[in-house]
């Protein structure tokens, strides 16, 4: 897309005093949780204004995460598409090997200036676990991750790392098992623990100030992309696509751009098995609104509304919400959703892999499969950006799995 011909949109992509994107956000939360949301609250709109804080930031992810990510011209997978330039955001190149990282560096950081000792996370992946873990073991930190107990399973490798960086991988039972039960066990230590102990939520979503916190320190994506995009293409891609599962990878890529009329945003959800099966994690494409984890947005949930089990062959998009402001996005029509099954993702996983030499993770195989699948419809002169928010290493247990393979 041409420079000349970017509109600005007038969408605002920053929720009022209370934490709210047009009707959704928020903070939903027991009063024993009140309290510490308002510490956190402060100490984020203090430390995110002060120079040396942000300086501090600036230096950990250049020298210690290997930032800027380079944008990489997939010319095979390009050729085989047959159609729109299809480029890569290459955060899989990140130290720990994901996105997680930016935001576990911010908010390390910021545990660090509010004098907590103890740092808990949650993880589907593994790799906001390992990204938390790392960061405490930099920091002197001690750590605990919860984790479902099927997600321990599919993710030895990353529950192996977790525990070589000296934290304490806690097994959830409750539920499903899978990221939704693991972030209720967090909620609830933290409760507990309020004095000593920050939680380093992974994604978008809880209760306000984390959907607005976990953006802006993952937006050096987008900056970044877009710096690139003028100074490599002098012009702006005309797509950008992200897998969502909380949303925090997408967000990071699209909130730069968000003015931008002439660049289209895509969200890709895990349709599973099909929407039609229910067996899913699309909150957006199939879910309505409602209330989880602290937050109004949009949820999977029963006629009882109880919050329903979800299915992704993807750990980290295995979660029945995503974040308020993916909800505003879908509804004032500025970004699009759309979702991809398990079956369309593990295609795009080998395919990317033999095609480019690059093992993409399953939760990005999502974004890929459908960025593909939008370029074989476009014009030569166009161009697909892709954020490939993570490495496929971790994957690589669950898709030998899925093919009958012993390791």
């Amino acid at each position: 897309m041409s420079i000349e011909t970017a509109n600005v949109i007038p969408v605002s992509s920053e929720p009022d005093d209370a934490g709210h994107f047009g009707p959704y956000g928020g903070t939903y939360a027991s009063e024993t949780l009140m309290h510490a949301l308002e510490e956190l609250k402060e100490a984020y709109f203090r430390w995110r204004s002060d120079e040396e804080f942000m300086a501090r930031l600036d230096a950990d992810l250049a020298h210690y995460v290997g930032r800027p990510s380079p944008i990489y011209f997939a010319q095979r997978l390009t050729e085989a598409a047959g159609g729109a330039r299809i480029l890569l955001k290459r955060e899989d190149l990140n130290h720990t090997g994901a996105h997680k990282i930016n935001n576990t560096m911010g908010q390390g950081l910021l545990a660090q200036h509010m004098g907590k000792k103890r740092i808990i996370a949650e993880t589907g992946a593994g790799q906001h676990g390992v990204a938390s873990a790392t960061v405490a073991a930099r920091l002197g930190k001690q750590c605990a991750v919860y984790m479902g107990e099927v997600d321990i399973h599919r993710q030895a490798i990353n529950v192996f790392r977790m525990r070589l960086l000296g934290a304490e991988v806690r097994p959830v039972t409750s539920g499903s098992k899978t990221l939704k039960d693991a972030l209720n066990e967090a909620m609830r230590d933290w409760v507990t623990n309020i004095d000593d102990t920050y939680y380093i939520i992974g994604t978008v979503a809880g209760p306000h100030p984390y959907p607005l916190m976990v953006r802006d320190f993952n937006a050096v994506v987008g900056r970044e992309a877009r710096r690139q995009m003028l100074e490599q293409y002098e012009a702006l891609p005309d797509v950008l696509v992200a897998c969502v599962g909380g949303g925090s990878n997408a967000l990071g890529l699209f909130h730069p751009f968000i003015g931008d009329a002439g660049v289209r945003m895509v969200g890709v959800e895990a349709a599973g098995e099909g929407l039609q099966t229910g067996r899913h994690a699309a909150s957006l494409c199939a879910g309505r609104p409602g209330v989880l984890h602290g937050c109004r947005t949009y949820l999977m949930d029963d006629d009882a509304g109880q919050i329903t089990h979800t299915h992704s062959v993807s750990a980290g998009l295995d979660y029945p919400g995503v974040g308020p402001e993916h909800a505003w996005l879908k509804d004032t029509g500025r970004a699009e959703y759309v979702g991809v099954t398990d079956e369309e993702a593990l295609q795009s996983f080998h395919q990317l892999t033999r095609l480019e030499g690059i093992l993409p993770a399953l939760e990005s195989s999502h974004a890929v499969a459908h960025g593909f699948k939008m370029a074989a419809g476009m014009r030569p002169d166009q161009i697909v950006l892709i954020n490939l928010s993570g490495r496929g290493d971790k994957d690589v247990q669950t898709v030998a799995e899925l093919e009958g393979i012993s390791l």
